[in-house]
């Protein structure tokens, strides 16, 4: 009978004989595994966050998103001496984010205004239809947000035709410049306006700077015995800087410029030159405040005075609200 010993040296030659067969049955299977491992999606790193970013008064914004925003600006001014006057214009723009760079809008207005002469008078403005196209341009770099954007005003607003109602057409003249000279198309009754525009953004760190251009074609559609010119070409642009002090709370500061590029038959008999062009200027806070996931609640106010004449003349203070759904 073998011993104890013999047997364990006997089993020990034998497991040290077969072990290269056993490493090279395992091999293919450590491959694969090996290949496997390799082959498995790697977890993409987290994306870095969308910096925040100021929107503007009354600037576009530079960027597709679906929206639903009620603005409101309440002007104050003294058109002659011991003479005051108050106009509210109100819009009301819906967008809807069609795709990522996509998004059509439509924009409605009214108007009320208490003149200091003449009776009160309360207007719908001309309904503006259009869109706004952002792409994603890499060469501008992650920093730097393009927008364009193409309007059409329609001339279905009140206070135009032939025979227009002196108050209802006093509210749309008032409206202009309470909404600053900016949203003139929606004010010009008679008028089917064409107007493109773009936006450019650089967003970083909690700071907005935001340059604005818009050309404005009017093309007379109505009211021939009221209006001489047949064209009119206005030029909007403006400035906007924004900072968040805190995640819920920026501020911003806006300077806008309008321009008629064409010499309209009311700018031409003015000797003062006043009404050739408009600057103003504005001043505000605006609150961040999510309502559920990806909607949020941007509530803001601003101070608005004009810079020159006519608007700097006339002594108009507007204070504006602005709130803004963003989902």
């Amino acid at each position: 009978m073998k011993s104890f010993a013999q047997r364990g040296i006997g089993a020990l030659i034998v497991v040290v004989s077969l072990a290269p067969g056993i490493a090279r049955a395992e091999e293919p299977a450590a491959l694969e595994a090996t290949r496997a491992a390799a082959t498995q999606p790697t977890e993409a790193p987290a994306a870095r966050p969308p910096a925040p970013y100021s929107l503007p008064w009354q600037l576009r914004p530079a960027a597709a998103v679906s929206v639903v925003r009620w603005d409101t600006s309440s002007a104050h001014s003294t058109p002659t001496a011991n003479a005051e006057a108050d106009t509210l214009a109100s819009t009301l723009l819906v967008a809807r984010k069609v795709t990522p760079t996509l998004a059509p809008l439509l924009r409605l207005g009214v108007i009320h205004n208490a003149p200091a002469s003449g009776s009160s008078g309360t207007s719908f403005a001309n309904p503006v239809v259009g869109a706004i196209w952002a792409p994603k341009l890499e060469a501008l770099g992650p920093d730097l947000r393009f927008s364009t954007f193409l309007g059409v005003a329609l001339p279905l607003g009140m206070g135009g035709g032939d025979a227009p109602d002196a108050a209802e057409s006093g509210a749309m003249k008032a409206a202009i410049t309470t909404r600053a000279a900016l949203d003139n198309a929606m004010f010009a009754a008679n008028y089917l306006t064409v107007f493109p525009g773009a936006d450019l953004a650089y967003v970083k760190g909690g700071f907005t700077a935001q340059v604005e251009v818009t050309v404005l074609e009017l093309i007379r559609a109505r009211g021939s015995k009221v209006e001489k010119d047949e064209a009119r070409t206005n030029l909007t642009s403006g400035l906007h800087l924004g900072y968040f002090v805190v995640p819920e709370l920026s501020f911003g500061a806006e300077l806008r410029y309008q321009r008629w590029l064409s010499t309209p038959f009311a700018v031409g008999a003015d000797t003062t030159g006043a009404t050739r062009d408009n600057l103003s200027a504005a001043l505000g806070a605006r609150f961040h405040i999510p309502v559920a996931d990806k909607v949020f609640l941007r509530p803001g106010i601003a101070y608005v005075r004009g810079i020159d004449d006519p608007m700097d003349a006339q002594g108009y203070q507007i204070i504006q609200l602005d709130v803004p759904l963003v989902f």
